[in-house]
């Protein structure tokens, strides 16, 4: 049987199991992917209970996940990890699970989005590595369009008025052999504007460090872009001292003066609203989420262990997840409460549930 096939049958035997009526379920809710203690690949629904991050429902899946986006209206879509033969579009309280699978030479690149009535998918083509997004039809998951993003290993989407800001990595790769990061002297890392309407490119920038990847984008309230790096420097010591923030102001794509060595690293990035901090980096290699304010400068940090999940969650307060641990409601200046989540390593990213 084909390793397709197999994924195919795992996922079809996938327990969505959902737990007893639980008292937080009227607060803070959220959609997370994980890998249990046993090392099964789990999406689910949480909720705080006391102490602890509670799973209220679950779904196994058949690999990683990297992006969930929620519907709005209790279900959630959530995208295989890069390079990604599937999608999942799961509502717990139905037990419903619309699967869409890869069969042609398209693999999905970590990350999705809702816009206009259609949920954009960010893919590539493993031939030529060529970045796409198709527009898909939200319940069908069927194919409606295809744009190009101008560029090679896409990755997230970002909503930016009446456009469309795509994180084009640049890193190249082959089909034989997956995430392997190959001839990176032709690398091409790209930020790209897109007309929201048509697809047709607004404008595209690139850092003048070749080596930096971008990944990760966040839009402050103020307009301002946050953007987490990944270096792909040959060098250890240039990849652990590379910086791993940019901001895009519209205009001027740039990096922010002074920054701390996090090795070269930035797993996820959020905006945050209020005096003092504007975004939130997760790094996830240096056991910390870093603070920044609208000029790039560092302005706190808070210790957890694998830290990566970010999520802006009810009351303007940011929620972050790491290894077995989640800071809940920490604000800019550090305050929130730590809570336990045993036997869970959550992957890169969750987003609160709002149906």
């Amino acid at each position: 049987m084909r390793r397709r096939d197999c994924l195919r049958v795992l996922a079809a035997l996938g327990l969505a199991v959902l737990a007893p009526p639980s008292s937080a379920a009227g607060g803070q809710r959220l959609w997370a992917a994980w890998d249990d203690a046993d090392g099964r690949h789990q999406v689910g629904l949480l909720a705080v209970e006391g102490r602890a991050l509670v799973p209220l429902a679950v779904q196994e899946i058949p690999t990683r996940a990297h992006a969930l986006v929620d519907a709005g209206d209790g279900s959630v879509y959530v995208v295989a990890r890069r390079p990604g033969e599937w999608l999942l579009h799961w509502a717990p309280g139905s037990g419903r699970s619309n699967w869409f699978w890869q069969d042609g030479d398209r693999r999905f690149t970590g990350h999705a989005l809702l816009a206009g009535g259609r949920l954009l998918t960010v893919e590539s083509e493993q031939e030529d590595g060529q970045g796409l997004i198709l527009l898909r039809q939200p319940d069908s998951l069927q194919e409606l369009a295809v744009w190009s993003t101008h560029g090679q290993d896409p990755h997230e989407l970002l909503l930016d008025g009446d456009s469309l800001l795509v994180a084009n990595g640049g890193v190249p790769t082959a089909p034989e052999t997956g995430r392997l990061k190959l001839d990176l002297a032709r690398m091409d890392s790209s930020l790209l504007r897109l007309d929201l309407s048509t697809g047709r490119r607004l404008g595209q920038w690139r850092l003048g460090d070749a080596r930096l990847s971008i990944r990760h984008l966040a839009r402050h309230q103020s307009g301002m872009v946050g953007i987490a790096l990944q270096a792909e420097h040959e060098a250890v010591a240039q990849r652990q001292a590379a910086p791993t923030f940019a901001l895009f102001d519209g205009q001027t794509l740039e990096l922010p003066s002074g920054q701390s060595p996090l090795a070269g690293y930035g797993g996820s990035i959020a905006a945050l609203a209020g005096p003092g901090a504007a975004f939130a980096l997760g790094c996830p290699r240096s056991g910390l989420v870093l603070l920044l304010d609208l000029q790039g400068r560092e302005c706190g940090r808070l210790s957890l262990p694998e830290a990566c999940a970010l999520a802006w969650g009810a009351g303007g307060r940011l929620l972050a997840g790491g290894r077995e641990m989640a800071w809940l409601g920490a604000g800019p200046g550090g305050e929130g409460r730590k809570v336990q989540a045993p036997g869970l390593r959550f992957d890169n990213h969750w987003t609160p549930a709002t149906g």
